[in-house]
């Protein structure tokens, strides 16, 4: 049978991606349709590689070409994805399309060690990923990493030099940790923080990242206004714990990311250590520090619920080793993470696709 691109198209903008509730021609995410007698190929492009919706917005595909036009055609789909972004100015960063800050209101809630595991999963479904250890005072990402003692390269550009961050696991990983002696205290006034995180921003060649996360310090002060008035950030994840005290910082950690002197959106809302689960007794869940208070922030400041993480042995062992847990294969925990950044890709998506112009770069 003879068909044409108007055709295909027809029958693809009866599919819908589910998030943005638009459908797929419409969106422009239908490209390279190529007819060959019997043969139809086309590629869908997501809007990020995370995208969990993957499989069912590609069956919906074979789904309505089989109905629309003829179920005896060999159809080949090629599914990609291009991360797209808020930004309208790219003087700062150009090649970073997202930047995301992960937060919360207090310490001790595992905020780093949900930062590198964010930014572990998100590398693991294809996206180029880098994250900035902006907790200046307390360094902590190269253990996690397991790059102790590393320094980074630098290159020297028209009389410049730049750092060059160190990659690993696919992902590009710059500390204040890598700058100094791992005993030696970082004792700096607000002003000489402030402008260290501007040279991690100015300073440093990030190149081409569909993610840039930045793993600030507990609290609101000094770092948090600093990176609002210098980066385009496009959101704020905050990590919480299930505690009542814990709660109550998260609350202001939001309140923060939304003063009309920051107004930086906030993606959601993690709990870590939501319940333990002992090693030997892995279906079991014991809600040691409270239940459901993450969800509940979540709720009352209308956000998102970005998922649960497990209180367990291995994401402190995988911490202090260099091997986040993340990165082990059929691990619950692990899927926890993997589910993690999946939502955070989802959300960003989302969210970029309600600003008035989205640009994809």
């Amino acid at each position: 049978m003879n068909i044409t691109k108007d055709q295909v198209l027809e029958a693809l903008s009866t599919v819908h991606d589910p998030d943005l509730k638009k459908d797929l021609v419409y969106l422009n995410m239908i490209e390279k349709i190529q007819i060959e007698g019997n043969k139809l190929s086309f590629t869908v492009v997501l809007t990020t590689p995370a995208c969990p919706l993957k499989e069912q917005i590609e069956a919906d595909c074979r789904k309505a070409i089989s109905t629309l036009i003829s179920p005896d055609l060999d159809v080949s789909i090629e599914m990609t994805a291009r991360v797209t972004t808020p930004r309208k100015d790219l003087n700062l960063l150009p090649g970073v399309r997202n930047i995301v800050c992960v937060a919360s209101g207090k310490g001790g809630v595992g905020k780093s060690t949900v930062a590198v595991n964010l930014a572990l999963a998100l590398a693991r479904k294809g996206a180029k990923v880098g994250i900035i250890d902006a907790d200046i005072h307390g360094p902590s990402i190269p253990i996690m990493f397991g790059l102790k003692g590393e320094r980074p390269a630098i290159q020297k550009i028209e009389n410049k030099h730049y750092i060059l961050p160190i990659e690993k696991w696919g992902v590009k990983i710059l500390s204040i940790g890598f700058l100094i002696d791992e005993r030696q205290s970082v004792v700096w006034r607000g002003p000489m923080v402030s402008s260290a995180l501007r040279q991690f921003v100015t300073d440093v060649i990030w190149g081409e990242l569909d993610y840039l996360l930045l793993d600030l310090p507990p609290g609101t002060g000094d770092v948090h206004l600093t990176i609002a008035q210098t980066l385009p950030i496009t959101g704020a994840v905050i990590v919480t714990t299930p505690q009542d005290v814990a709660l109550a910082d998260a609350q202001k950690g939001i309140s923060m990311f939304r003063m009309e002197s920051i107004n930086i959106p906030v993606i959601g809302v993690v709990e870590n250590m939501s319940y333990f689960t002992p090693k030997e007794l892995p279906q079991n869940r014991y809600y040691i520090f409270g239940k459901g208070g993450g969800r509940r922030i979540a709720e009352e400041f209308d956000t998102n619920f970005l998922g649960e993480i497990p209180l367990v042995q291995s994401i402190r062992e995988g911490g202090d080793f260099g091997a986040p847990v993340v990165l082990e294969k059929e691990n619950p925990t692990a899927e926890a993470f993997m589910n993690l950044g999946e939502n955070v890709a989802r959300y960003i998506s989302i969210l970029n696709a309600e600003k008035k112009e989205v640009k994809q770069v």
